[in-house]
C-alpha cells in the first residue's frame, strides 16, 4: 500500500473537531468523531494528537487567533491616526473596541459560542489553561499599542464579561452600554 503525503491533515483534523464542538459541544469530542468528520483514519487523529486535551489545545489556539486577528485588522492597533481634536484618545479606542465587539457578535453566533467553550474548558482542564492565558496576553499585549497594560488588561477582563454575559442570558450586544464602559476604563473614570 503507498502512503499518501497529506501536509494539510493536522489542519483538516483540528477544523474538523471546531466543527464537532459547534455541532455537539466538549462532551461529543472524540478521536472517532473527529476522524469521520474530517475524513481521515482514526489512527490519524491519534497520530497528530496523543489525547483530547492535545487537540483541544490545538482548537483553542486556532479560535484564539480569531479575535486576535480581528483586533490586528481593526484601528485599535493603529494609534491615534487623527492626532488629537475631536473626540478623546480614550473614546477613540473605545468606539474602536465597541464597533470590533458589534461586527464580532453581528457574525455567526456559534463561532463566538464555540470559543467561549474552549476558553472556558480550561477550568476544568489544566492542559488548556496556558492556552486560555496566550489569549489575555496577546490581546493586552495589542491594546497595550493604545493604553498602558493596567488599563489593557482592565479592558480585556471588560470585553470579555460582556461577551459572557450576552453569551449566557442570549440578550442583544448593547454597544451603547459597552462604548460607554470601555470609555470609562480608558479615562479612568469611577
Amino acid at each position: 500500500m503507498v502512503r499518501r503525503y497529506d501536509p494539510d491533515r493536522r489542519t483538516r483534523i483540528i477544523d474538523a473537531a471546531l466543527r464537532v464542538i459547534v455541532a455537539d459541544g466538549i462532551a461529543g469530542l472524540s478521536h472517532r468523531s473527529v476522524a469521520a468528520e474530517a475524513d481521515v483514519p482514526l489512527g490519524s487523529t491519534t497520530y497528530h494528537f496523543g489525547s483530547l486535551d492535545e487537540l483541544l489545545t490545538a482548537a483553542l489556539r486556532r479560535s484564539n487567533e480569531n479575535f486576535a486577528q480581528a483586533l490586528r485588522d481593526s484601528e485599535v492597533c493603529a494609534g491615534d491616526a487623527d492626532g488629537g481634536g475631536g473626540a478623546s484618545s480614550g473614546a477613540r479606542l473605545a468606539d474602536e473596541l465597541t464597533r470590533v465587539l458589534g461586527e464580532w457578535f453581528a457574525g455567526e453566533r456559534g463561532a463566538i459560542e464555540l470559543e467561549y467553550e474552549l476558553y472556558l474548558a480550561a477550568l476544568r482542564r489544566p492542559a488548556l489553561r496556558p492556552v486560555a492565558a496566550e489569549w489575555t496576553t496577546s490581546a493586552v499585549e495589542l491594546l497595550s499599542t493604545r493604553t498602558d497594560p493596567a488599563t489593557a488588561r482592565a479592558l480585556v477582563a471588560l470585553m470579555d464579561g460582556v461577551c459572557l454575559q450576552v453569551l449566557l442570558t442570549g440578550s442583544a450586544f448593547d454597544a451603547e452600554y459597552t462604548r460607554e464602559m470601555l470609555t470609562r476604563v480608558v479615562d479612568g473614570c469611577a
